[in-house]
């Protein structure tokens, strides 16, 4: 839930039922973590899938049951899948799970590390969905920096290939760079080779506590709270004055400027749709997101043996939030002005750290405890 690239459009109010006054929420995406192994060995990531090298084969998810789940779903609402991982695009039957989006006319979204988007591969994805929207994670502006990040001799140029391929395409991918110690210098830089490549937007993404994230902020090789807000303001205030191309600096809604509260498209974990979407996990589990690798409580029965729609609608975790939000969020979430919207930025990182589904966003309480949270987003004492 930390990389949400979902159309802002795709987020449907609930629906109000006038006798029960009760709402129901149509299930409208589904987050396919498609891969148990990656071809790269990143050293942030949230979910910490297995290195597949050479070699090696980690499971995927099993073509019929995705038809089978897709069958389920567009009953309920859904127009939009999202491909990630692992790495999706290293699942050994990716084109046949193309086809079976494009022929189920769903919105596709793809986020990849670009190493393995080869030019036949680009032209299918463009022809999945009038507007697919594909991202590449690329680390930094150098092969030096970017690998690593990535673990991998190769990635760096192999990615920025990736790009191309979905240029010639005719795509204007996104470029995401998880900003961390080692590679905040050459920001600048990627947004300029971003330029150079055709790419259409760049993503900073914030690095997250969370799996092998966690391990870098006890490192210190994540950004102090200080230095984020002050990277955020930057980036929004005065980087973006430089470019053409639109820049998204993740931090949550409260540090967001009123003209960049959504951007084009929406970001954010509130912003994501969290009461309309639903992850499937590589081995057909449900679950939250692909949380549900790490925590599994967040895991919520299987596509062979469980009904989507009984698991959509009796499963209690989900169930507590739709009732929840925005009231029960805790701390600086519950003080903030921008909690109906923001919905504590990242329910599943939240509960990974604390175990409790309406803990604070850790970002908001850093800076609130370093004096650095906007005063004119709280609410009034």
């Amino acid at each position: 839930m930390t990389s949400c690239n979902t159309p802002i459009e795709s987020l449907e109010n609930p629906t109000e039922t006038n006798d029960k006054e009760q709402h129901t929420y149509p299930l409208r995406q589904l987050y396919f973590y498609l891969t148990e192994g990656c071809n790269l060995k990143c050293r942030h990531c949230w979910i910490a899938p297995k290195y597949q090298g050479p070699g090696k084969a980690f499971p995927a998810l099993d073509p019929d049951l995705f038809r089978s789940i897709i069958a389920e779903a567009k009953p309920m609402g859904l127009n939009g899948v999202k491909f990630t991982g692992g790495e999706p695009l290293l699942h050994p039957q990716i084109s046949e799970l193309i086809e079976i989006v494009r022929t189920e006319e769903l919105r596709l979204t793809v986020e990849t590390n670009g190493v393995l988007c080869t030019p036949e591969l680009a032209v299918k994805l463009k022809a999945a969905s009038k507007n697919t929207f594909v991202s590449v994670s690329i680390d930094g502006a150098s092969a030096a920096t970017h690998e690593w990040v990535r673990g991998v001799n190769g990635s760096f140029d192999a990615a920025w290939q990736g790009v191309r391929n979905l240029v010639q395409a005719g795509f204007r991918p996104q470029v995401i760079m998880s900003i961390m110690r080692r590679n905040k210098d050459e920001i600048e830089a990627v947004v300029r080779l971003a330029e150079q490549n055709g790419a259409g937007s760049v993503k900073f993404n914030l690095v997250q506590p969370t799996a092998r994230g966690e391990a870098m902020h006890e490192a210190n090789e994540t950004l102090t709270i200080k230095e984020l807000v002050d990277l955020g303001a930057w980036v929004e205030h005065t980087l973006t004055k430089t470019t053409t191309l639109r820049l998204v600096y993740s931090h949550p809604m409260a540090f967001r400027p009123l003209g960049k509260m959504f951007g084009d498209k929406g970001e954010g974990c509130g912003l994501c749709g969290i009461l309309g979407i639903l992850g499937v996990l590589a081995n057909g589990s449900y679950a939250l997101c692909g949380i549900g690798e790490t925590v599994p409580e967040m895991v919520f029965g299987h596509a062979a043996t469980d009904r989507l729609d009984e698991v959509w609608a009796s499963t209690p975790i989900l169930n507590e939030l739709r009732e929840g939000f925005p009231v029960k969020l805790k701390g600086i979430c519950s003080d903030c002005l921008m909690k109906g919207i923001c919905l504590g930025s990242c329910i599943a990182q939240n509960y990974y750290r604390s175990k409790d589904l309406w803990a604070p966003f850790w970002y908001c309480e850093e800076a609130r405890k370093a004096g650095l949270f906007p005063e004119t987003r709280l609410k009034p004492v």
